[in-house]
């Protein structure tokens, strides 16, 4: 695992690490923050898994050899595998002044913003939180809020096969089509990615905090 700090926030790089194994250590990291721990960016890849969320409806799921697992993170199903970067929010709101309605918002912006930087017009979706290029998902988002600080985070289509979003019905769409950024064109490394997304995403962050200060 590699560690250093960005702008604020302490960030994580785990590799490749298991679903539940990291759920577990995001819980455990929380139950124990107090006012003086840092925020933390956690970056990995999952192995292939399905997550149903806390809001996810009994669907019918396409008979597939990827296990599927319940997760605390809100929103319904969707697949994570390799060559998606997931970032984990670890932030607390109540120290940074935000509500759920604020950290949702930033992280799209970051990923907007990053898109952007390539010449892609990215949008949001009501109702489906998430980022958007031509109707196609690139990015999904799910979070838990315990104790007034945030965890899960966002999942980023990089360079991926998306074949396994066909057999479920993503954040509860049915038909909504997954993209990539290899898809997109943008032909960046996972490295290059994470450190792009990061940058992005804690311009967002400490933008944020003075506008609320203004």
């Amino acid at each position: 695992m590699n560690q250093n700090s960005f702008s604020g926030f302490e960030v994580k790089d785990y590799g490749v690490q298991g679903y539940l194994e990291m759920q577990a250590e995001m819980r455990a990291y929380t139950e124990m923050r107090d006012q003086r721990v840092v925020d933390q960016f956690w970056l990995l890849e999952h192995p292939p898994i399905y997550t149903q969320g806390t809001a996810c409806k009994e669907q019918t799921i396409s008979p597939s050899s990827i296990p599927i697992v319940k997760s605390d993170r809100g929103g319904q199903i969707t697949y994570h595998g390799p060559g998606q970067l997931i970032i984990y929010c670890l932030i607390d709101l109540r120290r940074r002044g935000f509500g759920v309605k604020t950290l949702v918002s930033s992280i799209e912006t970051g990923l907007i913003d990053y898109l952007s930087s390539f010449g892609l017009t990215a949008v949001r979706r009501e109702g489906a939180p998430g980022v958007y290029v031509d109707g196609k998902k690139v990015a999904a988002l799910g979070l838990r809020i315990r104790k007034g600080c945030s965890y899960h985070g966002l999942s980023l289509n990089v360079d991926m096969d998306l074949a396994p979003f066909k057999n479920i019905n993503p954040c509860g769409f049915k038909g909504l089509q997954a993209t990539s950024l290899r898809d997109l064109g943008i032909e960046q490394t996972m490295p290059d990615v994470k450190v792009a997304m990061v940058s992005s995403l804690s311009k967002v962050f400490v933008k944020a905090m003075v506008e609320r200060d203004n």
